[in-house]
């Protein structure tokens, strides 16, 4: 059994997080080696709610958390930090009991690093997956006619399948294919996603829509999710016209069983990262894995 609290950090009260702190919280992801972020910390305190502690010794953030809320079906945890200064002092196990009471019984998923997935053991959560990062720059496929040229080229799928920048007029279509993938309804998030991303991209083929991608920045690099695509060729497609749009290296949190979207990243530059394990209290998050390749951030589930 865990050791209880230090006695002066046991009564400090966990509060809701507002934009009036998107500072203090890109400070703590700062300060734990994470890239600052301000830009992904503007749109979590707006799609979600954020908890925090604050630090009695300073102006800032002692520790963070923010819940993203798909309905009754699902909540996703994300931004769980602690200050170097406080680590290992029970802060983050106090914060999570606080989280997770706040939910009612929702089941809940999250993205886990290997330091952290102990804690949510302890707490009760459940390993079901694992999301394999990549990143680097991206090598385009060779151009058609060249002698290095694959077929179509490198991507595979239908002739007809094209990709295109994404048009107001798509956003309800997006949505209903979205819920179809995800399982539930991410209305409230991915109405941010126009003025969030840099790029914006749906996969179509006879006038049907069936992949849609976006492309968002994050430090010096830029992040391809969500991802979502009926198959792996429409997959290759949405990413090869989104590294198109930028000269940064890319960044993606894929489903590990997507394998064969996984080598061919690699075959493009792109090289492993890191990885983290999805982790579940409760039920298993509902939807069709095979259509969702790249969550927005592992933060949103």
């Amino acid at each position: 059994m865990s050791s209880p609290l230090p006695r002066p950090l046991a009564g400090l009260p966990v509060r809701r997080l507002t934009r009036d702190d998107l500072v203090p919280c890109a400070d703590l992801s700062e300060d734990r080696g994470w890239p600052r972020d301000e830009h992904r910390w503007g749109l979590l305190l707006a799609a979600g709610t954020g908890f925090g502690i604050d630090d009695p010794d300073s102006k800032g953030l002692m520790a963070t958390c923010v819940v993203t809320s798909y309905g009754p079906r699902m909540a996703a945890i994300g931004m769980l930090l602690v200050s170097g200064r406080h680590a290992r002092k029970g802060v983050a196990r106090q914060l999570m009991h606080q989280v997770i009471e706040s939910t009612g019984g929702t089941p809940l998923s999250l993205y886990a690093t290997t330091p952290g997935r102990p804690l949510y053991e302890k707490l009760g959560f459940a390993a079901v997956g694992r999301a394999e990062r990549m990143s680097g720059h991206f090598q385009p496929p060779a151009e058609p006619g060249s002698p290095d040229a694959d077929v179509r080229p490198g991507l595979g799928g239908s002739p007809g399948l094209t990709v295109r920048p994404a048009s107001a007029g798509d956003l309800q279509t997006m949505l209903r294919l979205d819920g179809h993938a995800f399982g539930l309804d991410r209305t409230h998030l991915l109405t941010r996603l126009p003025a969030f991303a840099d790029h914006l991209r749906v996969a179509e083929e006879g006038g049907e829509l069936v992949g849609y991608a976006a492309l968002w920045p994050s430090s010096g690099s830029h992040v391809v999710g969500p991802l979502v695509a009926r198959d792996t060729a429409t997959a290759k497609l949405l990413v090869s016209s989104l590294a198109g749009a930028t000269d940064r290296p890319l960044r993606a949190d894929i489903d590990a069983r997507h394998e064969e979207l996984l080598r061919w990243l690699g075959e493009r530059g792109l090289r492993h990262d890191s990885a983290t394990t999805v982790m579940t209290l409760g039920e298993q998050p509902p939807g069709d894995w095979t259509q969702c390749f790249a969550p927005l951030s592992v933060a949103t589930g």
